[in-house]
């Protein structure tokens, strides 16, 4: 039987979206209040924007679950705009944090403490419809990326797990060890046998009679059972008392219950409901404006034109001349009549002449008096630089988005009665009232042609004007000259090295040579870790506390999958062109890119220095190369070039065994690459690197914009990936298995340590002895000492590059006693 959409459901996400609508229309009525006022106290001003901040926050993880349960397509498109406004919003306040904290890293536990709010709900989720609305065009890119590797010869399963040819001898030689170590091992449990046997007949003959008493050994059996029996009722007795205190998970506490594979069915069904509805919306908005076009259309266009004729009665009769008709760039005649009625815009005629009999006499007076002006500037100038010192907030380019989605739901929907609509389907009124607009401004085109003519023959025939043909001055001709010339340049830079070449055959030809691959199936939860709850109280004493695992998955959603899946919240936001990701081997700077690709359904081109040497050789090769991939990543956008060990791009001195793959091949182009790189393109740039101490620092640091420094896993998040990871590859938690104790005994090793380690242990020999002998910490002890764990003085050497940076050493310099505001002068100096 399938599931059916519940009126309780509607009922509760309409609650919910009418709650968080509440909540954000008191918010931004708050905002512009607090941030107006300039302000001196930087423990205020940090306060007051993560407090929006986490509001903000709150309310993107409501509105982001409203949307993907909706079914109305009205209502969806509202709270899309909304949830873009909100996205924007919090990328604006986080880019204020780090101007203002000049760190990536922020922590919020006191504010999470008056909010009543547990550090969970701090996570920033990912919207499902990043890969939603394009499901269908994901699979077919896969498909055909698929069918060039399988046609070249590239298979992609042999590549995750490579199998090494060996020579038929050894092959032999390998099954024969094999058989002979099963023999020998069949031979000693048959010689064992025969040793129990012999042992028994020699201990047999030693008592010489057998056991008569059987009272005795009945007695003997009762004991051993009962203590038996005892036991397991005690540990029974312990694990509920466990479970009722919540230190143990209740039983079947990791199997899927009925309620989840319920929840999933009615998922799957809502999506279909969703599809439904949008295809019904699209069509009805095609209906609905042919019908008002043949009912109401020859009405529309009278009502315009007597608009029209009416004014220039009335401006003959104030002015004395007919006025002059705008043009189509400027708008036509919708300017004039947008939103006013007839005497409206008589009136904006009147008060337009008087302000300009104003600004004659006020351009008098200022002639008069050159000098007092000059006295007064001084004074202007000394108030300027006392305001400046004070912090205030940059204008938000998404506060107007949000604030008319808010008026549009309170005039809409916030007390409409949709008693009527059960199914939650298109409301066909509003669709009308939006198409009648649509109509009226098709409609004012073709009256504005003809009210422009008969303007021309009402001022023939009673003013006797005639148009004049406008001259081309020589200096419009000179400036025309200066900007054909800027274009002619602008062209010769932006010559499109492949306009003979189809993208498909650009696309085909960059799969074949190993620059485009496929992202690995990581979904950016799959990185594990756990909150830092120390961040605030170190920062109180000076310390600066290694970011946790969870800091770094925020800031990978905020700069990385955020901008890469809304264009509309990647045109506005503060644009992030480049990301590095810097840390130890084994912290999964891999798996954070592939995990970008997966979420956003990004196409990933590795321009790598192993992956490119001996690739399009020459500048020429080079040039042509680049050219290819940004054009195909522009075209199929988003998109994210990788470069993994991104030092050698930058090294300060080319090491003689690297010297013939060239590994500086892409430092002059990056910076110029960045450069062309505008709001439009959905193109992120991440570098990877394990030895960044080996780059350049000036050059590496102005091609990647965010730099953020990846660390090794603290006790909290190893004791989360140790119990995930184990279980996610089949092993069983039971009380014989010390958890905490391999979280203390590994600090130091990496994540990378922890997956390899867990793998090798549990083979499938291993998991099928689960029930007879449950898993224990040495087992994974003993495998882990033979591998090198990164050591304090690495992490230092980590910390001491990070701090070389240029927001590195603004915060050094911030936290050792110098002004934030002397910190970013020297930054801008330098």
């Amino acid at each position: 039987m399938m599931p059916s959409l519940s009126a309780e459901e509607n009922r509760m996400y309409n609650k919910m979206w009418h709650q968080t609508q509440e909540a954000l229309s008191a918010l931004l009525d708050k905002e512009p209040q607090k941030m107006i006022e300039p302000q001196r106290n930087q423990v205020f001003i940090f306060q007051t924007l993560a407090t929006f901040y986490v509001k903000y926050v709150q309310i993107f993880r409501n509105l982001e679950n409203v949307y993907d349960q909706f079914v109305h397509p009205q209502k969806r498109i509202l709270i899309r705009k909304v949830l873009d406004g909100v996205m924007g919003r919090i990328l604006e306040l986080k880019n204020e944090m780090v101007e203002l904290e000049l760190t990536e890293f922020h922590y919020f536990d006191d504010i999470l403490q008056d909010l009543k709010l547990a550090p969970q709900q701090l996570d920033i989720p990912i919207p499902k419809y990043f890969l939603k609305e394009k499901l269908e065009v994901i699979k077919g890119r896969e498909k055909i990326l698929a069918q060039i590797l399988a046609d070249s010869g590239i298979d992609t399963s042999d590549m995750k797990y490579p199998v090494k040819s060996i020579p038929f001898d050894e092959a032999v030689k390998l099954i024969q060890i094999a058989e002979r170590a099963r023999q020998g091992r069949l031979r000693a449990l048959f010689m064992k046998q025969i040793y129990l046997q012999e042992y028994r007949a020699k201990q047999s003959k030693m008592l010489g009679k057998k056991v008569t008493d059987t009272w005795a050994a009945a007695l003997r059996i009762q004991k051993v059972w009962r203590r038996f029996h005892q036991c397991k009722e005690t540990e029974k007795l312990r694990e509920e008392e466990m479970i009722f205190l919540g230190m143990n998970p209740p039983p079947l506490f990791n199997e899927v219950s009925a309620t989840v594979i319920q929840a999933e069915k009615v998922d799957h069904l809502r999506n279909e409901v969703q599809r439904k509805h949008e295809e019904d919306y699209r069509e009805a908005l095609v209906t609905i404006k042919n019908d008002l076009k043949l009912i109401e259309g020859v009405d529309i266009k009278e009502n315009l034109q007597d608009q029209i004729r009416h004014w220039f009665i009335e401006c003959r009769n104030l002015t004395g001349t007919f006025p002059d008709y705008p043009d189509v760039e400027e708008g036509g005649s919708a300017i004039i009549f947008s939103d006013k009625t007839i005497q409206q815009v008589i009136e904006d005629i009147i008060a337009n002449q008087e302000e300009e009999e104003k600004n004659k006499k006020k351009k008098k007076k200022k002639e008069k008096q050159p000098k007092k002006a000059k006295k007064q500037k001084k004074g202007t100038k000394e108030k300027n630089k006392e305001e400046d010192e004070k912090w205030k907030m940059s204008p938000s380019l998404f506060l107007p988005a949000m604030k008319e989605g808010c008026n549009a739901y309170k005039e809409i929907w916030m007390k409409k009665d949709e008693s009527w609509n059960f199914s939650q389907d298109y409301d066909p009124e509003l669709i009308k009232e939006e198409k009648r607009k649509e109509l009226q401004s098709e409609i004012r085109i073709q009256v504005d042609e003809l009210m422009r003519q008969e303007l021309k023959n009402l001022k023939l025939a009673v003013d006797r004007e005639r148009e004049r043909p406008v001259k081309a001055g020589k200096k419009k001709d000179k400036k025309k000259g200066k900007k054909g010339k800027k274009k002619e340049k602008a062209e010769k830079k932006d010559k499109d090295l492949t306009a003979d070449r189809t993208i498909e055959s650009l696309y085909k030809e960059l799969v074949e040579e190993g620059l485009l691959i496929q992202a690995l199936k990581v979904n950016l939860s799959d990185y594990i870790g756990e909150y830092s709850y120390l961040g605030t109280t170190l920062r109180q004493v000076s310390i600066e506390p290694m970011p946790s695992l969870l800091d770094v998955r925020q800031l990978i959603t905020l700069y990385g999958i955020w901008p890469l899946g809304s264009a509309a919240v990647h045109e506005k936001a503060p644009l992030v062109k480049s990301l590095l990701l810097a840390g130890p081997s084994g912290v999964g700077k891999k798996m954070l890119v592939h995990a970008i690709c997966t979420e956003t359904g990004a196409n990933l081109f590795n321009l790598s220095c192993s992956n490119i040497a001996g690739k399009y050789p020459g500048k020429n090769g080079l040039q042509m190369m680049l050219h290819a991939v940004f054009k195909v990543a522009r075209q199929l956008q988003p998109s994210v070039v990788w470069i993994e060990d991104t030092e050698k791009t930058f090294y300060k001195k080319v090491p003689n065994a690297e010297k013939m793959n060239e590994p500086k091949r892409l430092k002059k182009h990056l910076p110029q690459i960045l450069k062309l790189l505008k709001p439009d393109d959905r193109i992120l740039i991440v570098g990877t690197t394990r030895r960044p101490f080996d780059a350049e620092l000036q050059s590496f640091c102005k091609v990647y914009q965010k730099i953020i420094l990846v660390p090794r896993p603290d006790y909290a998040s190893r004791y989360v990936l140790w119990k995930q990871i184990i279980e996610r590859n089949g092993g069983v938690l039971t009380s014989a298995l010390n958890v905490s104790c391999l979280a203390k005994v590994t600090d130091g090793f990496t994540q990378g340590h922890i997956v390899e380690v867990v793998k090798g242990v549990l083979t499938d020999q291993r998991i099928r002895r689960q029930i007879h002998k449950p898993l224990t910490a040495v087992e994974f002890i003993t495998a882990i000492t033979s591998m090198n764990p990164v050591y304090k003085e690495e992490e230092e050497s980590f910390k001491n590059w990070y701090a070389k940076t240029p927001l590195g050493k603004k915060r050094a310099l911030a936290i050792t006693g110098g002004s934030t505001e002397k910190a970013k002068d020297k930054g801008k100096r330098k």
